[in-house]
């Protein structure tokens, strides 16, 4: 049982004010429910002194549960008629109906189930203020919203979660894999708190932070006349079967930008649209393909595959870590690039 519903509310939900282009109505920040409210009963003019509690809204959203006004109020550990008063004075604060009481069970009214759902919203985004004002005492408690793209979440989560484990295990990772662009989409709308990308990344009011560099290498079938080679140039790729990501992925063009000389766009069913599916595609016998060193640590390893260097110098590409500018938990995402470097990876310092 919620022991919330028997709390008073300090601070309580929005009016319009005398003299605004709106005044005499309520807005309860409950979204379409203003227009159907106001269709089916004109309100009365409020008084000066009178609000909305959130403590309202959790009755009425304990007897939209409960459907029934008795085990409404044991949930929130009120009697009877406190509740039934409370959920009493919201309709009539609201000019609409609820809940129509009948002997055995309690009905929402249609109306009433857009009050009750925005009631829940209202109530859901109520309990985040602790977790925004805990976060702001100690930025290590909390979820933090991740982003990553696809070529670097599979090999660098793993080890980056279970460094962070212990050194801020109060702090787990709320983890999106998306493509760079939508990355970029979601961390300046709020969606995401930060975002681990490749370069080149520039948009305006983002911060980034040099996380690692990691080389590219060459993986071949285990019989293809390139397996017993030590290190291949870049060039020499034109002439094979080069596996690619689709569009879209940073990475693809990157593996582009370092052979220049392979211009041609691939034939049909040369693309993938993972790293994994490239790697087992080219085991197959369909082409050769570029990993990250990330992509080939012994934990990766395929008989039937054979990952070659390339000759000096070898390409590469660099891992940042972006974030808005002024981000309040500055310390949360230290404690994040501060990790890396020191994961078992085949990485080197940005």
């Amino acid at each position: 049982m919620d022991r919330e519903c028997a709390r008073p509310l300090a601070e309580s939900v929005v009016r319009t004010l005398p003299g605004s282009p709106r005044a005499g109505q309520y807005f309860v920040r409950i979204g379409a429910i203003g227009k159907s409210y106001r269709d089916s009963s004109p309100l009365r003019s409020p008084s000066p002194g009178s609000r909305l509690t959130l403590t309202e809204l959790k009755y009425v959203v304990a007897v939209a549960t409960e459907r029934h006004f008795g085990r409404a109020a044991e949930r929130c550990f009120v009697s009877q008629p406190s509740l039934s008063a409370a959920v009493k004075n919201l309709e009539d604060e609201l000019g609409v109906l609820i809940f129509e009481r009948g002997k055995g069970e309690v009905l929402v009214t249609p109306i009433g189930e857009e009050v009750v759902a925005q009631a829940r919203r209202a109530l859901d985004e109520a309990a985040r203020v602790k977790t925004v004002a805990l976060q702001g005492r100690n930025p290590l408690e909390g979820p933090l919203k991740l982003g990553i793209i696809h070529t670097v979440a599979p090999y660098l989560l793993p080890e980056l979660v279970a460094a962070l484990l212990r050194s801020a295990p109060r702090m787990p990772l709320d983890i999106e894999e998306n493509l760079t662009a939508n990355l970029d989409v979601m961390l300046r709308s709020g969606t995401i708190d930060a975002a681990i990308v490749a370069l080149p990344y520039d948009a305006p009011g983002v911060a980034v932070t040099p996380l690692y560099s990691e080389s590219f290498r060459v993986i071949v079938p285990a019989k293809h006349r390139w397996a017993r080679r030590h290190t291949v140039r870049p060039d020499e790729l034109a002439t094979e079967n080069l596996m690619l990501l689709n569009v879209g992925h940073c990475f693809r063009d990157q593996v582009l930008d370092a052979c220049h000389e392979f211009s041609r766009p691939p034939a049909q069913g040369k693309e993938g649209n993972s790293l994994e599916t490239i790697r087992n595609m080219v085991t197959s016998g369909m082409g050769i393909s570029v990993l990250p060193a990330t992509a080939l640590t012994p934990k990766y390893a395929m008989p039937l595959v054979k990952a070659i260097d390339f000759a000096p110098p070898a390409p590469s590409r660099r891992i940042v870590l972006a974030s808005r500018d002024g981000f309040p938990r500055g310390a949360a995402l230290e404690a994040l690039a501060a990790v890396i470097p020191r994961l078992a990876l085949p990485i080197e310092p940005a």
